[in-house]
């Protein structure tokens, strides 16, 4: 597990302080409102402030004056320490600790590794990319064990919940 957790992503600059448009990685955006200070490309930068303007959160970041200071923070990526991460429900797991477990069927076969975890309405979906394609939906009913210490996710066949072409 990443000593840090991935909060969200700088997308643009906002107005002419030095202000930042930020693409919440949280399921609660608001979450912002509680951080004191965040890690950008490795060092620790107190946060001066937020807000919020539809689907992003506006931060402003000591130091970060000017829009032209704030245009060099495009594309990075706003993390906090591990410790500081919200605490989770019981059977509730970070993104970020999904990413990289390798699932298994029943059976024992090795389906593969999670790339990416897909957020849908009603449901979450792993999806591993080789060696074969695969999404996987995060159901009761398919998903049957997730342990995060040993990276393993262990599923039903995949022709016992999915129609094979």
């Amino acid at each position: 597990m990443s000593g840090f957790l991935r909060v969200g992503k700088i997308v643009n600059t906002h107005g002419l302080k030095g202000e930042m448009k930020v693409i919440s990685l949280t399921d609660d955006p608001k979450r912002f409102d509680e951080l004191e200070y965040v890690i950008i490309d490795g060092e620790e930068k107190k946060l001066l402030g937020c807000k919020y303007q539809k689907d992003r959160v506006i931060v402003r970041i000591e130091g970060v004056d000017t829009i032209e200071q704030a245009e060099t923070y495009k594309t990075k990526i706003i993390e906090i320490p591990r410790e500081n991460a919200i605490e989770l429900e019981e059977d509730c797991y970070f993104i970020a600790d999904l990413v990289q477990c390798f699932v298994y069927d029943t059976n024992g076969k090795e389906l593969g590794k999670i790339d990416e975890v897909i957020q849908t309405k009603s449901n979450d979906v792993y999806w591993i990319k080789s060696p074969k394609e695969l999404l996987i939906p995060v159901i009761l009913d398919v998903v049957l064990d997730i342990d995060i210490d040993n990276k393993k996710i262990t599923i039903k066949p995949v022709g016992e919940w999915q129609d094979e072409d």
